[in-house]
């Protein structure tokens, strides 16, 4: 009997058992997309205030005065976001705990490598977690330090204009360190790094994705994922 012939005679392995798995909770995925749409707005708008590329025509025209205001108000709505994130680390379930984001065991120093050495071409496989792979979860760290300098830094801004003395309370020790001229560069330069960001995320979620076969993209909308049932059992044990 040739080779061939034995291969299609030989049983099929058992496929492995598929769990639906809650992961990603509403306040995640409520964050995650109004602080994207917020980036797209903030990012336009804030481009326009520094280098302004549409000219008012007309007494009525007001165009700074609108995108500034669009500006601010959207601000707010993302600080407000980002704060429900930041409680979501100590208050929600375990994949979305600030655990995850900070390699603190063994095990997550180790998966970090594996996941940089996959990046690199010198893994084939990514590393398959539930949650966050850890390179990705440090990853998200310094990203929300960034956004963190785009709030400080654009209330600084704007109560350099406002002079409110109750945002001063908690905002103004900033342009004591650093003259608002800088802060404002700070500010603008930051956004570009998180745009680079936003471009790798959508890549590097697409790409994990597809070997992952975990419904990875699907998950960010509807919360669930698809792991082996000893995969489930295997993370959820951990502690």
């Amino acid at each position: 009997m040739t080779t061939a012939a034995t291969a299609l005679n030989r049983p099929k392995a058992p496929e492995e058992k598929l769990v639906r798995l809650y992961v990603w909770e509403w306040p995640v995925r409520i964050a995650h997309w109004v602080i994207f749409l917020s980036f797209i707005v903030l990012s336009v708008t804030g481009y326009y205030m520094y280098d302004p590329f549409l000219i008012s025509r007309g007494s009525g025209a007001f165009v700074m005065g609108k995108i500034r205001f669009v500006h601010e108000a959207t601000a707010f709505v993302f600080i407000a976001v980002f704060l429900l994130r930041v409680y979501w680390l100590f208050r929600g379930n375990k994949w979305a705990r600030w655990s995850q984001f900070v390699p603190i065991r063994r095990r997550q120093r180790q998966n970090l490598v594996d996941m940089l050495q996959y990046y690199l071409l010198l893994r084939r496989e990514p590393v398959s977690r539930i949650g966050h792979n850890p390179l990705a979860g440090a990853t998200y760290s310094i990203v929300y330090a960034l956004l963190l300098v785009e709030i400080l830094t654009g209330l600084a801004l704007f109560n350099h204009i406002l002079h409110s003395k109750v945002l001063g309370v908690f905002i103004d020790w900033l342009p004591l360190l650093i003259s608002v001229r800088y802060l404002r560069e700070i500010h603008f330069l930051v956004m570009f790094t998180l745009a680079a960001f936003v471009i790798h995320h959508v890549y590097s979620a697409v790409l994990v994705g597809i070997e992952e076969r975990s419904g990875l993209m699907g998950a960010i909308f509807s919360g669930y994922k698809f792991f082996p049932e000893n995969k489930v059992k295997e993370e959820t044990s951990e502690q």
